[in-house]
C-alpha cells in the first residue's frame, strides 16, 4: 500500500495509485470520506465501462448525503472493489487501502500528470 504522498489526486477528492502493471486503483481521499459521513451504499461502476476523465462513474451514499465519485482520467473499469457491497464502512475506516473502490487501464498513463500531488491537494482544500 502506497503511503498517501505516493499518490495523486484529482480536485474532486478521488485518489489514484499507479500498480506496478500501470493500471491505476482509484479510492477517495480520508477528506472526502470525512465529508460524507458515514458510507452506507456504493453503486459500484459496471466493469468493462470505458469512461472519459471527470466523468461520473459512481455514486456513494452517506447517512448524510449522496455523492458523485468522478473519473481521475479516462480509461476503462478493469475491476471493483465487491467487498465494498457488504462492507461500505471500508470506505471510512481505510480509505486508502480496503477501501479503494474500482481500478481502470487508462487510456493514456501520461494522463496523471495533470492530477495534483498530496501537497498540492492539501492546498486546495484551502481555496
Amino acid at each position: 500500500m502506497a503511503n498517501s504522498e505516493q499518490l495523486k489526486y484529482a480536485k474532486s477528492h478521488e485518489w489514484v495509485r499507479v500498480e506496478d502493471n500501470g493500471d491505476l486503483t482509484i479510492g477517495i481521499t480520508e477528506h472526502a470520506q470525512d465529508q460524507l459521513g458515514d458510507v452506507v451504499f456504493a453503486d459500484l461502476p459496471a466493469v468493462g465501462q470505458s469512461l472519459a476523465a471527470q466523468q461520473t462513474c459512481m455514486l456513494l451514499e452517506s447517512v448524510k448525503a449522496a455523492s458523485d465519485i468522478y473519473m481521475p482520467v479516462s480509461g476503462k473499469i478493469i475491476a471493483v472493489n465487491a467487498a465494498l457491497e457488504d462492507a461500505p464502512e471500508n470506505i471510512n475506516e481505510a480509505p486508502y487501502s480496503d477501501g479503494w473502490l474500482f481500478k481502470i487501464a487508462p487510456d493514456d498513463i501520461a494522463d496523471i500528470e495533470g492530477l495534483l500531488s498530496l501537497s498540492e491537494y492539501d492546498a486546495s482544500l484551502d481555496e
